[in-house]
């Protein structure tokens, strides 16, 4: 436990390979020491110097572990073995850390063993479902949530589907929603003339689907799709694009360190995953008055109202995006009064202060001091 009056030291367990929501909202959140009442060392695993930059140039406090294999070998390794639950014991007794804070499911047995070898308290943030569909992530999915002291929600929707599949926690879940910078994510007008431009900014997996993007810009005539990120999905989406006949307004700008000269450039942005978790990228696009078109599911409906701030597909079909993005294209005015409603609810609701104001309230719980609930009494201290 930390002194009393001190302000709690957070090491956050990052084990990934690309970067996405999650990584985005960890700088939102640990490049704020006075607003999240906390201070930040980021314990960082990844074979990607990219992320490795990333963090760097935000200016966290990173604790590096070196390139690390991401495959199934390697994480039951990381998971299950001795070198890595020593190395981030080590972090934990050189920083002062009063807590643990997983984000990725790679991190989750990691951080939970750590936890209890060290007798410290460990929060989870869900930034999303997957792990929770796919049968291979089942493997001690149940000893690691019973084992987690505290699990964040990133919305409705994943609190739903953590009490769902694990009826035990639903009491020591809560749902605070992402937050961003409404100052940096500024308004800005949309282009007056040229192509109607839509963008998606997101890794390039298969869970986001961003396939459906294309074959729905290639249903649509005289609409650019530019595709901000990287993934192991680019070469068979570039395939794609030309397979389709729409390489010449399809572009693909690879991972962006500041995704906002895109959005600007853009009239409106796309999702296409089933299972959004929330989705960043669509709350920092609204901020700057770019309305979406996403599928009416997971944790969309909760940032997008329909034919208000973006269009809601319920069909989940590529015609049924294609005639959203048609309707879109059809009136830029209409489009740019949504995205002037779209700014005005991320003002509302999604603000960076709100998100890191929640967070301090439950590291104080945790690191402070301060007692918690008898539904989240200290797990056994056992492996």
């Amino acid at each position: 436990m930390q002194p009393q009056g001190s302000r709690p030291k957070i090491v956050h367990v990052v084990v990934a390979g690309d970067i996405g929501g999650a990584e985005r909202f960890l700088v939102n959140l640990a490049s704020r020491p006075d607003a999240s009442g906390a201070d930040h060392c980021v314990a960082l695993m990844t074979p990607n110097p990219k992320l490795r930059a990333f963090f760097a140039d935000a200016g966290l406090h990173i604790r590096d572990r070196g390139p690390v294999g991401e495959n199934p070998a390697a994480y039951l390794w990381r998971s299950y073995g001795p070198a890595d639950i020593a190395w981030l014991g080590r972090i934990l007794a050189e920083e002062g850390a009063g807590l643990l804070h997983a984000h990725t499911y790679g991190s989750h047995v990691l951080a939970a063993r750590t936890g209890l070898r060290h007798e410290l308290p460990l929060l989870r943030t869900e930034h999303g479902v997957r792990h929770y569909r796919d049968p291979s992530c089942a493997l001690n999915r149940h000893w690691a949530l019973r084992h987690t002291t505290r699990i964040v929600a990133v919305s409705e929707f994943v609190a739903r589907t953590v009490a769902a599949v694990a009826p035990y926690a639903r009491e020591k879940t809560r749902v605070i929603p992402n937050g961003i910078d409404l100052a940096h994510f500024r308004p800005v007008p949309p282009p007056a003339d040229g192509p109607f431009t839509i963008s998606t900014v997101s890794r390039l997996d298969p869970i986001k689907r961003i396939a459906l993007a294309i074959e729905a810009a290639a249903r649509t005539p005289g609409v650019r799709l530019n595709i901000v990120g990287e993934g192991g999905e680019r070469e068979k989406l570039e395939r794609l694009a030309r397979k389709r006949g729409v390489e010449g307004r399809v572009q693909f700008l690879g991972h962006l360190a500041d995704p906002r000269p895109a959005i600007a450039a853009s009239d409106i942005v796309i999702n296409c995953t089933r299972e959004e978790g929330l989705g960043l990228a669509v709350i920092e696009a609204a901020a700057m008055r770019r309305p979406a078109v996403a599928f009416d599911c997971g944790g969309i409906p909760e940032i997008v109202q329909d034919r208000r701030t973006g269009w809601l597909v319920r069909d989940h079909t590529v015609d049924a995006l294609a005639a959203a993005l048609a309707e879109a294209a059809a009136s830029r005015s209409q489009a740019a009064e949504l995205g002037i409603n779209a700014r005005a609810w991320m003002e509302a609701r999604f603000g960076i202060d709100a998100m890191c104001k929640s967070y301090a309230v439950v590291y104080r719980e945790l690191a402070g001091g301060a007692a918690t609930a008898p539904a989240l009494a200290a797990p056994r201290r056992n492996e």
